[in-house]
């Protein structure tokens, strides 16, 4: 809608309007005046919050289709001040799912990673000296499940790096920039989405709809730190345990309730992801990790939530697994100590819970 709208209509219709020419002009001056009434609110109601759901975007993004083809969707926000799309389709309402799981996922690295997500869940993962090597590693965790997926990294991609994924099939690549032949090689297959990501500061709460009404929260940016960590086993971890019981933590966080990661040596290994039992989820991270013939001897556990039975814990023993991360919290917490203490086996709690539903 622009002011010359307006000037056609009194230039070629002397102002007459009809009533439908009426309400569509309407329609633009208050949506206008409420974002800006909106934006003002949201202002003022910073200090002392009074509980309304009030929020404006005036950008949108008719995306193809929603979740599945039948179903419409819209982004409404400012992508390009997010990202700078080099190539490919036009992201699609599960890509940008997926984007937004493998944002959330990658800010909480700081050392040289690659992520690979499908279904916003990480498939691959791994921290190394060299972003060839994450990703090499990352994608030997579950190849079968990166077929498709979401790549992401917090390193820009170098020309060897991008000869190596060029091999995958994926639909979208995440990095802080790529070099030029890095870019030209990604590029030459059309749909392939390559996207720059710019240091952009993100909303702290997050909502969605909820039978007749919406639902908010913060977001989860909790990230524990050693010293809120309580080691409550006769055992304390090595250096190198310590390393991945952070590690592991942080994937367990950003992985579908229930969840279980099994991880060593900054990789993942194994996640059983989106389970009702936590011991279903413990077996699948299990057998993912088994299939790709990953020696579990050493490796170390994370749990997004407590315990309620010892199980877990047994099961993991008889895997190799020698360290376990969980929130704690549990009335049978002591039968989890328990069996650890008798298999001089080491467990962390952390005291805070991560569910993602």
């Amino acid at each position: 809608m622009q002011y010359s709208d307006l000037l056609h209509l009194i230039k070629n219709q002397g102002a007459a309007s009809s009533l439908s020419e009426r309400k569509h002009f309407a329609n633009w001056a208050f949506s206008v005046t409420s974002h800006y009434d909106t934006q003002i609110f949201k202002y003022f109601n910073r200090s002392s919050p009074l509980q309304q759901f009030k929020h404006s975007i005036t950008e949108a993004h008719v995306l193809r289709y929603g979740e599945n083809p039948h179903q419409k969707g819209v982004f409404y926000g400012d992508l390009n001040a997010m990202f700078t799309q080099l190539s490919g389709k036009a992201l699609s309402y599960n890509n940008l799912l997926d984007v937004d799981a493998a944002v959330a996922l990658m800010a909480d690295f700081t050392a040289p990673s690659f992520a690979i997500l499908k279904h916003n869940n990480a498939c691959g993962f791994a921290t190394r000296d060299t972003i060839l090597q994450a990703y090499t590693d990352a994608l030997a965790a579950d190849p079968v499940s990166a077929f498709g997926g979401i790549l992401i990294t917090n390193r820009p991609v170098d020309l060897q790096t991008a000869k190596a994924m060029h091999a995958l099939f994926f639909e979208v690549v995440i990095a802080p920039a790529f070099d030029a032949e890095a870019e030209n090689l990604l590029r030459s297959k059309t749909n392939r989405i390559l996207l720059v990501q710019h240091p952009v500061t993100l909303c702290t709460t997050s909502f969605k709809t909820l039978l007749n009404g919406v639902i908010e929260q913060d977001k989860d940016l909790k990230t524990e730190g050693l010293s809120e960590m309580q080691v409550v086993t006769h055992k304390q971890p090595h250096t190198a345990e310590w390393n991945d019981l952070k590690f592991a933590n942080i994937l367990a966080k950003h992985t579908k309730s229930n969840t279980i990661v099994l991880a060593k040596n900054n990789q993942l290994l194994g996640s059983g992801t989106g389970q009702t039992s936590r011991v279903d989820a413990l077996k699948q991270a299990l057998a993912k990790a088994r299939s790709f013939n990953f020696n579990l001897e050493g490796a170390v556990m994370a749990s997004d939530a407590f315990f309620p039975f010892a199980d877990c814990v047994e099961i993991a023993y008889e895997a190799g697994i020698r360290a376990v991360i969980q929130p704690g919290g549990s009335i049978k917490d002591k039968d989890s100590i328990a069996f650890c203490d008798a298999h001089d086996m080491a467990m962390v709690f952390t005291g805070f819970r991560h569910f993602k539903h």
